[in-house]
């Protein structure tokens, strides 16, 4: 199986769970350099709201007017 962690040159978030009893864990890299993890369910909630507000997604329009 293919490493599908999150790093600068191939940017973008890997978010799992193992099971129902085990913590959620998530992790993110972006193209502006940020990067973060998070172990357990809210952590991750967490996590990718920062994501999806302030990294990934927001940067998709830059540049363009």
């Amino acid at each position: 199986m293919a490493d599908l962690t999150p790093t600068p040159d191939f940017p973008g978030i890997r978010i799992g769970k193992p099971d129902a009893y085990e913590d959620a864990y998530a992790d993110y890299a972006c193209r502006c350099g940020q990067s973060a993890n998070a172990t357990g369910d809210g952590n991750v909630k967490d996590l990718v709201q920062d994501y999806t507000d302030n990294h990934g997604p927001a940067h998709r329009n830059e540049g363009r007017k």
